[in-house]
């Protein structure tokens, strides 16, 4: 077994505006693995401020990795590849969901090479063999006035059937109007999202639900923190549009800990980035534990570079009930991103 990573840093072609500032560039880092003659390569989507290891000894915990896996026989290493990974790792893990993340997607494209599938197919499903599209949503970056409306117009033209937009960073009159333009201008059927990014207090987010809900939302992400569970229930039961939780998913690991969430919450959605929760597995179980309590779900990528959001798309095109739009539509944020297997038609994310 051999197992290495390496850096690389995204550049972003415009300053992107977040809830968490403005990012000029996004650190990355790739884990590849080879065995018997194959190898497989993994993007670790680390997102500055929001991942729970995001720490300065993240380095290490990746050399730690590769060591682990330079550990196994060629025995050990065909059962992952065949089976998964270990329960006792993803435990072992769990405080570093984009390396855990990152390791699914080695062992996948490990075994899609072992395969001998076409490069970059992970998995034979008529996506990921180019034969459909995911629908997406087209997100709207924070910015002036004209910049969103600019972005708002090239999406209507390109086919999108579904834009979200950031509010809360911006004065809400703003952020309305812009609402309005889009109610206006697009289709009458066309689904419009919104993300707070927890930027309200429970009882502001529950009067600016009031007039948001003008507007016909789809949803609303994380009205209110992520830590103010109570603050959710409450708009989960009287604001006027249905909320998804996003950040409220970080950091919560066990069984038991999932279940009083969505118990205590009862969102409408849930809002699942495999980079931040712990991989695919990690993702697949909180679906399980939502569909039982009739909560919907969407996934989403956490702004990983082309590799991580070709993975991250494969994977969920061979999800049972996969419905609706995913915010897949990451992938052209960077000036220097690598080679893409995805792109962007008609509003949809197909593979190349």
């Amino acid at each position: 077994m051999k197992a290495r990573f390496w850096s690389y840093t995204y550049q972003f072609i415009r300053p992107a505006g977040t809830s968490r500032g403005i990012l000029h560039q996004k650190p990355g880092y790739f884990l590849e693995v080879e065995a018997l003659g194959f190898r497989g390569q993994g993007e670790c989507g680390l997102l500055p401020g929001l991942s729970i290891d995001d720490r300065p000894d993240y380095v290490d915990a990746l050399e730690q990795l590769c060591a682990q896996i330079q550990s196994l026989d060629r025995a050990q290493w065909s059962a992952w590849a065949k089976e998964g990974i270990p329960a006792a790792l993803y435990t072992e893990w769990e405080a570093w969901p984009s390396l855990v993340f990152a390791l699914e997607q080695a062992l996948w494209s490990w075994a899609a090479d072992q395969a001998g599938r076409v490069a970059k197919q992970l998995f034979d499903s008529p996506f990921c063999r180019g034969e459909a599209g995911i629908p997406i949503n087209g997100l709207l970056w924070m910015g002036d006035h004209c910049y969103q409306s600019e972005q708002m117009e090239q999406h209507l033209n390109s086919g999108f059937e579904c834009l979200k937009m950031k509010v809360g960073a911006m004065d809400f009159a703003q952020e309305c109007a812009l609402l309005s333009d889009m109610r206006a201008l697009g289709p009458a059927e066309l689904e419009l999202r919104v993300d707070a990014n927890g930027a309200w207090t429970a009882d502001v987010a529950l009067e600016r639900m009031k007039s948001l809900a003008l507007y016909r939302l789809h949803s609303i992400e994380q009205p209110c923190p992520a830590h103010d569970r109570e603050g959710l229930a409450m708009l989960a039961r009287k604001g006027a549009v249905p909320i998804a939780l996003d950040e409220s998913l970080i950091g919560v690991h066990s069984a038991d800990e999932r279940d009083r969430l969505l118990d205590e919450v009862q969102p409408q959605y849930i809002v699942l980035k495999p980079s931040l929760l712990g991989g695919a597995k990690s993702c697949e179980d909180w679906i399980l534990r939502a569909e039982k309590r009739d909560i919907s779900w969407w996934i989403t990528s956490a702004l990983e570079g082309s590799v991580g959001l070709s993975a991250i798309a494969q994977w969920a095109s061979g999800l049972e009930n996969l419905q609706g739009y995913q915010g897949f539509g990451t992938g052209s944020l960077y000036q220097n991103n690598l080679p893409s297997s995805t792109e962007v038609r008609s509003g949809a994310l197909w593979m190349r």
